[in-house]
């Protein structure tokens, strides 16, 4: 951390945070403590603004946050584009800003892009530790872009008896592409299907990992998703039909006003009650899963102490490698 008197902050590109090879376990455990400290109303968050230039369903959001316990706060600037991806552009785009808990003063700036990619994924796997089956064993990815391969990451960590996976994407080229390289790096039986009814009945973890849609598609109907299934909702409920949520047992998020302040907005018109929120389940406050054939969901809207758990993880590991430019303030 900077100390009083510095003019100096440290700026690191997308592939300096890449670079800097935070491992997605490193992760995971800043996310637990991070969530176990919000759920013992120790973090600072408000829930995060932001307008949406051009279309209902593009976004840029202001994402601060102060988590005491890992002495962490700042703030992140984020975008995501649909569009971006016919443009050859990354969906999500932004920077975060890491600050001097003492002082104030902005220690580092960097790229958002991987940081987010990773802390989501992580997100998903800390909350299918209490709302999956632990003998989980076949995974199903509905998008198969950069959300669904830190998911799989995330995901073999906390699940141990994952073996196999079925890749669903509208195109259908990089569903193979994606089962192959999710096969060789987690030694998983991999196949792309054809369907999205096939990425998710029989399946034991479902993750819907397409674009955030204000108007959900709902391609995924009552009665696909298995009893005792987990699903990890990365979209909103952009994939699930009405009728498909009704049948879940427990319906949990991150952080619960953030959804109902994202609800007024016009979203998640037909979601169920909400059963708990991530902080509630590490800190035991409100159970997990409870049967075998329970069907569960945890629909986290990614959260501004995500970001800053992983922060401080970049900068030490960058300063390690002498990755980043120092600039003036």
């Amino acid at each position: 951390m900077a100390m009083a008197g510095n003019t100096q902050l440290l700026y690191l590109s997308r592939a300096d945070v890449e670079a800097a090879g935070v491992s997605m376990a490193r992760i995971l455990a800043a996310l637990e403590v991070a969530f176990r400290e919000k759920g013992e109303g120790r973090t600072q968050m408000p829930p995060k603004p932001g307008v949406h230039p051009g279309s209902p369903d593009n976004f840029l959001h202001a994402m601060p946050a102060w988590i005491p316990a890992l002495r962490s706060a700042g703030v992140k600037w984020v975008g995501g584009f649909p569009g971006n991806t016919a443009r050859g552009l990354p969906y999500i785009t932004g920077l975060l800003v890491l600050n001097d808990p003492d002082t104030g003063v902005p220690i580092a700036v960097m790229d958002c892009t991987w940081i987010t990619a990773m802390r989501t994924g992580a997100a998903s796997a800390l909350s299918a530790r209490h709302l999956a089956r632990p003998d989980s064993r076949v995974l199903g990815v509905l998008g198969c872009g950069v959300q669904g391969r830190t998911h799989v990451q995330a995901l073999a960590l906390v699940l141990p008896e994952l073996a196999e996976l079925r890749a669903y994407d509208i195109d259908p080229a990089r569903a193979q592409a994606f089962a192959g390289e999710m096969a060789a790096a987690h030694g998983l039986a991999a196949v792309a299907v054809a369907t999205p009814r096939e990425a998710v009945g029989g399946c034991d973890v479902v993750v819907t990992a397409g674009p955030i849609l204000k108007t959900p598609h709902a391609t995924i109907k009552a009665g696909w998703l298995e009893p005792g299934a987990f699903a990890a909702a990365v979209d909103y409920d952009s994939h699930w039909d009405p009728a498909a949520l009704a049948e879940l047992d427990k319906f949990t998020t991150d952080d619960t006003p953030q959804l109902l302040k994202v609800q007024e907005g016009g979203y998640f018109a037909g979601i169920p009650p909400i059963h708990a929120d991530l902080g509630e389940l590490v800190t035991g406050r409100k159970p997990g899963r409870e049967g075998a054939a329970e069907r569960t969901m945890a629909c986290n809207l990614g959260l501004a102490i995500d970001d800053m758990a992983v922060a401080p993880l970049v900068v030490e590991a960058a300063a390690e490698r002498g990755l980043g430019v120092l600039l003036p303030l």
